[in-house]
């Protein structure tokens, strides 16, 4: 099968060539991933000025496309132009930090595998609740495991997988866990600062999570060891509210 692995934290990061390391043993696999991090910047794709690309070698390892742009850009470059034909699996990761809850919706990581299912590909986002490199090619394998079941599954177009992995050795990992996406907001702050020419600046901060009310969370899969797997959904529309809209009437004029 033809694999394209994209990320958000650039071409140079350890998660990346970790899959492309372990996919390439079964697969054909091509890496588009931008030339820098492109950490939390959601689905945002270049509009205002050219997209480039450089083919370059990490660590004298096989050849990939880095690309100044999102990781939503890498993966629309990849598929119109940079690949021959359209892969079967688009793989984005191992992002270094859990991608569960409303950070979903800020990931650059997930919006890479949110472009290839609304082209139509099969997609997985993939991460890890702590930075370092330490457990990423037992991560690798077992994404490359459930890429191959997840193909004969078909899931519906337009759907794919976030899924994310404690900080922790495989074998000290409880079980896999179907998890829904978690919508409760952080407590968020700014800590205000000044410059050394007293201008004001800020670092924007968040507090986690101390515990879930839920198991079936996706963060509360992670907080009791086990893996977490949300199917997600690019169609936003809330059916429900939808249909409760749908008979009220609203006038054209006030």
């Amino acid at each position: 099968m033809q694999i394209l692995l994209t990320n958000d934290d650039g071409i140079h990061a350890s998660g990346l060539w970790a899959l492309q390391h372990v996919f390439s043993e079964r697969h054909q696999v091509t890496v588009v991933a931008p030339d820098r991090e492109r950490s939390a910047v959601g689905h945002g794709i270049t509009l205002h000025q050219p997209i480039r690309f450089e083919r370059m070698c990490v660590n004298g390892g096989p050849p990939g496309f880095a690309v100044n742009g999102t990781p939503a850009d890498c993966v629309k470059l990849g598929l119109a132009e940079l690949l021959d034909t359209p892969p079967g699996l688009v793989v984005s990761g191992i992002n270094p930090g859990a991608n569960v809850g409303i950070n979903v919706n800020y990931s650059g990581t997930v919006a890479a595998a949110k472009e290839a299912a609304m082209a139509g590909i099969p997609a997985m986002a993939v991460s890890i609740i702590a930075p370092g490199d330490k457990h990423v090619e037992a991560v690798a394998r077992f994404a490359e495991s459930l890429a191959r079941r997840m193909m004969a599954w078909r899931l519906p177009r337009g759907t794919f997988l976030n899924v994310n992995f404690p900080d922790l050795p495989m074998e000290d990992i409880r079980g896999v866990r179907w998890s829904r996406q978690g919508n409760e907001v952080f407590a968020q702050h700014f800590e205000k600062r000044s410059d050394p020419r007293n201008r004001t600046y800020y670092w924007q901060g968040c507090d986690g999570h101390k515990a879930y009310d839920h198991p079936d969370i996706d963060g509360a899969a992670l907080a009791d060891r086990c893996i977490s797997i949300t199917p997600i959904k690019c169609d936003m529309t809330d059916y429900e509210t939808l249909t409760a809209l749908a008979g009220r009437d609203i006038p054209l004029t006030p």
